[in-house]
């Protein structure tokens, strides 16, 4: 049996430094006695790959805290017991998430609507107020330590993507001219093109604090290697509806040998036919748009000025 390799993270390790020094801040200004568990609860909800990620999750913490505490100030106010408060709270909150069709869990506000119902012996005010307090210290303190310290980067699976592509494509081309006759498939370069596509997106969410500048020039190189890529699929998916290949010009069996490609096909080009020249005009696009994108490429590998 294989043995499984234990993988720790860089993400891991910054949430256990944001839930560390959010325990700290809190024990010192926190404003309740739970303030530690829900200081960590903040600072481990935070830490996201992404600037836009880790936005909406203080904004469902935040919201969470604040829905729980309403409502459970207005169910103390009313001659009912604790446990029907709890049971209409619950279903108050899992109704009112359903409205505003929120992607958050409900869980949150129903535990502090509990945690203020079914404790008499307390300030509710003061506690709700509290709460919110707490859990803006771990939200705080995670926000700043993924943000600042070793924001997530991507860029390099961005350059691990696109130059899978590469590789896929001149695959594609050996598979054509290989001599068999046979038309390949583009399937699995197309599936490349989605997964550039998720990591460009993830890309455009991040916020590099102290890098703004030099982000949006990655992001506009990136965005050029897209561009490429969605065209070279363009061009070979009109290759792969094609009958049969047709034959190579002697200058694209150059450039496609140049390449790396290994061309098998030795159909000599001595009368030019509609196939030919169809054949000729996409692949000499191709292999004008792979080099192209791989100087888009080197050019995102190199550091800006």
């Amino acid at each position: 049996m294989k043995r499984q390799q234990v993988h720790i993270g860089l993400r891991t390790i910054k949430t256990a430094a944001a839930v560390l020094l959010a325990m700290v801040i809190a024990g010192r200004f926190g404003g309740t006695g739970d303030k530690l568990i829900f200081a960590m609860l903040g600072a481990m909800a935070v830490i996201e790959p992404t600037f836009q990620a880790s936005l909406e999750a203080c904004l469902a913490q935040i919201t969470g805290v604040s829905v729980g505490a309403l409502i459970s100030l207005l169910l103390i106010a009313l001659p009912i017991s604790g446990f029907t408060a709890v049971g209409i709270g619950i279903i108050a909150i899992i109704v009112l998430y359903n409205c505003f069709r929120r992607r958050m869990s409900p869980s949150l506000p129903c535990f502090i609507m509990v945690m203020i119902c079914m404790s008499g012996n307390m300030d509710p005010i003061r506690y709700a107020l509290g709460r919110i307090w707490d859990t803006a210290i771990g939200l705080s303190v995670g926000m700043a330590i993924n943000m600042l310290v070793f924001p997530y980067d991507n860029s390099r699976k961005i350059r691990e993507t696109v130059a899978g592509l590469d590789r896929d494509l001149t695959g594609f081309l050996e598979d054509m001219f290989d001599g068999d006759g046979r038309l390949p498939d583009g399937a699995e370069t197309r599936c490349r093109i989605d997964a550039l596509e998720r990591q460009l997106s993830i890309f455009a969410s991040q916020r590099l604090i102290l890098h703004l500048r030099r982000q949006r020039q990655e992001l506009e190189r990136y965005r050029l290697c897209e561009r490429k890529a969605k065209e070279l699929v363009a061009h070979m998916e009109v290759l792969s509806q094609l009958e049969r290949p047709g034959r190579l010009s002697g200058e694209n069996r150059r450039r496609l040998t140049a390449s790396g490609a290994a061309v098998r096909d030795t159909r000599a080009l001595d009368s030019v036919t509609e196939l030919d020249v169809v054949t000729n005009f996409h692949v000499a696009a191709i292999l004008t748009l792979r080099r192209e994108l791989l100087d888009a490429l080197r050019a995102s590998a190199e550091p800006s000025p």
